[in-house]
């Protein structure tokens, strides 16, 4: 596998894991550079800043939190078509109105400013971030304005205050969750507002239902960032998704510029990581490695990751990219590596939104958030364009 460099044509590298020919199909509006920053009117085609989005499976359904809007977006079936209208909607009373908890009071179908999102067995979760909860459907909805079976973070479905209006974090509280993974029964949260992650080791039945496990805090009250210290193996500052690969955990730090790997799933609370990639020790946090630049082994604000059997995509969402390692002998050999392949730049020093700041394209990203694999397709939450990008993996063909 080469190694990505100032040369190298990101078409042209060996074994590239995302096809050559771009996103297969875009959903979201295309606009103009100066427009990117004035709100777009909501619709069932139009999307504003979406975090995340997931595959039910690799023929459909696909959710997507359009985070702007303040409304998840359901497609029935996988997309085919660019710009193809969605067929349901949660949290507004229609495509065409917008607004934190549709402009009332938070509820069972509501959301504000929503971001991470997943399939967990039948259902499906969504970090409500700015309603400090997540939410949970035991069934993926089939319809609009589903109500949520369950809600974590708060008591009820009505109370929305961040720590339920207290300065101090709890096992069963939460301050702007940003990211959800579901894995074997397990549910993860990124608390990113208390600076930490938490795990229910088996999946919640009851609302307000406090985790078992906490990572990146020394217990279930502390919300310090880097846990009131300077950064460690343990501590983390933003962390913001998960996933597993090879049944190792696996989280973006994003405010540490980092992506921190565990040897295996953590049973104790606080314990620390293995490996960092991004940094080139535990305790440095510079973005980029304190370089204006980046490099196939530095990142800025990673936010999103996505695994499958032989990759670790990781968007490294400043520098407008995704990074791609592909599976070491051993976990170990991780630390501080240099990516085996780039998305979205054409060098590994390029950071520019849409490769030198040009039009949006099929190959090209403006600070994307999430990124997940379904079977054969890479979802991609390509947020700086508005736009959701469904792009082939190639797994080595």
């Amino acid at each position: 596998m080469s190694i990505p460099n100032s040369s190298h044509s990101i078409e042209k590298l060996p074994n590239f894991p995302l096809s050559p020919n771009g996103a297969e199909v875009i959903l979201g509006n295309t606009l103009e550079p100066q427009q990117l920053a004035i709100p777009i009117a909501p619709s069932s085609i139009t999307m504003f800043g979406p975090r995340g989005a997931c595959l039910v499976s690799e023929t459909g359904s696909l959710w997507v939190s359009d985070t702007g809007h303040h409304r998840l977006l359901g497609w029935r079936n996988l997309p085919t078509k660019d710009n193809q209208p969605a067929d349901w909607i949660i949290g507004q009373p229609d495509f065409f109105h917008e607004g934190q908890n549709a402009k009332g009071t938070p509820g069972r179908n509501t959301v504000s400013v929503p971001t991470g999102i997943c399939v967990c067995g039948t259902g499906l979760v969504v970090a409500d971030a700015w309603n400090h909860r997540v939410l949970i459907w035991q069934n993926v909805p089939e319809d609009s304005n589903v109500p949520a079976d369950l809600v974590l973070g708060q008591r009820n479905f009505v109370d929305n205050e961040p720590n339920r209006g207290t300065q101090q974090a709890t096992a069963n509280t939460m301050h702007w969750p940003y990211g959800v993974f579901y894995h074997q029964g397990q549910l993860f949260v990124a608390d990113t507002g208390n600076r930490r992650l938490l795990i229910w080791r088996e999946f919640p039945t009851e609302n307000g239902q406090p985790a078992d496990l906490v990572l990146g805090q020394p217990d279930m009250v502390s919300r310090n960032e880097n846990g009131g210290a300077s950064a460690t193996a343990a501590s983390m500052r933003w962390c913001h998704d998960i996933a597993i690969w090879h049944d190792n955990l696996v989280v973006t730090d994003a405010g540490n510029h980092r992506v921190m790997i565990w040897q295996g799933i953590p049973t104790e609370n606080n314990a620390p990581c293995a490996v960092v990639l991004g940094q080139n020790s535990f305790d440095f946090v510079e973005m980029n490695q304190g370089i204006y630049l980046p490099s196939a082994s530095s990142l800025s604000m990673p936010y999103g990751v996505a695994t499958t059997e032989e990759w670790l995509l990781v968007a490294d969402t400043a520098n407008s990219r995704l990074l791609g390692w592909q599976q070491p002998e051993s976990i170990l050999s991780l630390q501080s590596a240099i990516a085996s392949a780039i998305i979205g730049q054409n060098t590994s020093q390029s950071k520019s939104e849409n490769r030198n700041y040009g039009l949006p394209t099929r190959h090209s990203l403006n600070w994307p958030y999430g990124v997940k694999i379904c079977g054969n397709t890479a979802v991609i939450a390509d947020s700086g364009n508005n736009r959701i990008l469904l792009w082939r993996f190639n797994y080595g063909e």
